[in-house]
């Protein structure tokens, strides 16, 4: 029985311990280096005197060097917690206050930076580390992990801007990976482009499946996702064959018109996504140019480690269609709830996604007023103590018996007496053919709707291209033009800064 990830470094080191493990833009590693320093990074952190089951902040660049770390943790039998080196020093603040760390993986050059903030503990400099094969104490410590212990905290901020440290164990990251490699027949022989930072969840299939496999792990330059033809001759030249990203990051490929200068048909298997709506209109420029591949349109918060659904691309969807969030992943619970935390089953009725299973996270970390609100127990279940997350998120399914995703529970409106999901009228703008990024936003001083998009298109005109996909209730009252519709470190639409456009 597997009790933790690391199982998976320690076969691979062994299997394919000269093979390469993670490639960066400043170097790269086999499996039996990336071993071997997270082994010595181990016994630094024991011989800081730190015990089990601790936070160690890594405070490092998104590469190499940040990942050997977070498995030099994972050796110790304590957990991760990853901060932005770029991160706004408020809230690097409430997420020390949060954690409590009692030491700190950095460089030299970060270390100065990293001295600004009130923290009391132990530094371990990088590169002051020296590899080991193999060690007693870490051993020891390898040996008492159990697969319920945390393996990271990352943080969430949601729409409030207070982080939120979400706990995931062991037990959930193999059981996704799992599922993962599986479902979509993965192997050694795999490539996987990374997109997503490392303190975002989408990051973690990159890390933890080319891990599970023995497979390559490529960090792709950030400057790349700004120059997307050079993004895809990267990934032609790499041979890189799997990529999960967030759909912000396919929609600048196929804006910008690069598929049809880059030829990635002999190269790339399969193009995952997750972490917010895929509009069809971009998924179908993807799917125009390279129709072979996989595609799959995976949902979950960070609270289930990254994914509890999925719908592989199956057909055809018009530009304006929504595409499903599909079924739940394999040994993941899904329940749709009513006001009333009744079982919906119907079609085309509305509830909230909560999910259930081995995925969900323990709760929030040193939070337990946030924990109690977001982790219940099971409406359903008066038997016996069974822990549920509550998404937030209202779904529906279709006549397929698809799951659709809707919208966020506080993005639902009343407006002139109809009960309204802002993110159905999104994906209707999103299929107009001059708009690449929209979202909906409420103005609760004016009672209505306000619509923010990245083309100079007069309210009046565009009306008239929407009467026919909307009611007419639905229909935006304002609509502000932004060159750059704004996006939050994730890469996704950044809600509460386009709130502050609203007249009150």
């Amino acid at each position: 029985m597997q009790a933790s990830v690391i199982e998976w470094l320690d076969k691979n080191s062994a299997q394919y311990g000269e093979q390469l493990a993670i490639y960066d833009e400043h170097e790269q590693i086999t499996y039996r280096q990336y071993h071997d320093k997270a082994i010595g990074l181990a016994k630094k952190i024991i011989s800081c005197g730190l015990g089990s089951r601790q936070a160690v902040v890594v405070y490092l660049e998104k590469g190499v060097k940040a990942l050997v770390s977070f498995m030099g943790i994972a050796y110790s039998g304590n957990f991760y917690s990853p901060i932005d080196t770029d991160m706004p020093k408020q809230r690097v603040s409430k997420i020390l206050e949060a954690l409590q760390p009692k030491v700190v993986i950095t460089s030299a050059e970060l270390k100065k930076g990293f001295e600004e903030f009130d923290f009391q503990g132990q530094y371990i400099l990088y590169e002051a580390v020296e590899a080991l094969a193999q060690d007693s104490e870490v051993e020891n410590r390898k040996s008492g992990i159990v697969d319920t212990d945390l393996l990271y905290v990352l943080f969430t901020s949601g729409s409030t801007g207070m982080p939120k440290g979400v706990s995931v164990t062991h037990r959930g990251v193999i059981d996704c990976m799992d599922w993962f490699t599986d479902t979509f027949s993965m192997s050694q022989d795999d490539k996987f482009g990374n997109q997503a930072p490392f303190f975002f969840d989408a990051s973690v299939p990159d890390i933890y499946l080319s891990m599970k496999l023995g497979g390559a792990l490529y960090i792709i330059p950030k400057i790349l996702f700004m120059q997307p033809v050079r993004l895809l001759e990267y990934i032609k030249e790499k041979q890189i064959n799997t990529l999960i990203w967030v759909p912000s990051a396919l929609i600048v490929v196929s804006k910008l018109k690069a598929l049809a200068k880059v030829d990635l048909s002999s190269v790339l298997k399969r193009v995952i996504f997750c972490g917010e709506p895929m509009p069809n209109k971009q998924l179908n420029i993807w799917r125009r140019y390279l129709p072979d591949i996989v595609y799959a349109n995976l949902y979950g918060p960070t609270e289930t480690v990254y994914a509890s659904t999925y719908y592989i691309v199956d057909r055809e969807f018009e530009d304006y269609e929504t595409l499903p969030i599909g079924f739940p992943m394999k040994n993941t619970g899904i329940l749709v709830l009513d006001n009333h935390d009744s079982l919906v089953t119907e079609s085309e009725v509305t509830g909230e996604l909560c999910i259930r299973g081995t995925g969900v996270a323990a709760g929030y970390f040193n939070n337990p007023e946030k924990t109690r609100e977001a982790f219940v127990q099971n409406p359903l279940n008066h038997a016996y103590e069974e822990k549920i997350y509550r998404t937030g998120d209202l779904v529906k399914y279709n006549e397929r018996g698809e799951l659709v995703y809707l919208s966020r529970k506080d993005f639902q409106i009343k407006h002139m007496g109809y009960r309204i999901e802002l993110g159905e009228i999104e994906t209707v703008v999103s299929s107009l053919a001059e708009i690449t990024r929209c979202c909906c936003l409420y103005d609760e001083g004016h009672s209505q709707i306000v619509l923010f998009i990245d083309k100079d298109i007069p309210k009046g005109e565009l009306h008239e291209q929407l009467k026919d996909m909307l009611p007419e209730y639905m229909l935006p009252g304002k609509v502000l033009y932004m060159e750059q519709v704004p996006l939050n470190v994730n890469g996704k639409i950044d809600r509460v800064q386009l709130k502050k456009y609203l007249s009150g």
